[in-house]
């Protein structure tokens, strides 16, 4: 009986330790197909403010005083 306790106490208890650690580091690291949609999100990003900064452009050209009506938003 003692030697059963004694081999939970420092033999299964440090492996299932050692197991759901080593699981907490897999888990960490960011998975390929995650890494692929943050790539995807910010190459979106970048077209979307590309996009955003032809509109300003354009209305800045047409009419030049449409920022006044929207003071609450930064400019450029």
């Amino acid at each position: 009986m003692a030697v059963a306790i004694v081999a939970i106490i420092f033999v299964a208890c440090p492996a299932v330790f050692m197991h759901y650690q080593a699981e907490l580091r897999k888990t960490k690291s960011i998975s390929t197909d995650d890494e692929r949609l943050v790539d995807d999100l910010w190459k979106t990003a970048q077209r979307l403010e590309r996009r955003v900064d032809a509109l300003e452009t354009i209305l800045d050209k047409e009419a030049p005083d449409w920022r006044k009506d929207y003071p609450e938003r930064p400019h450029a």
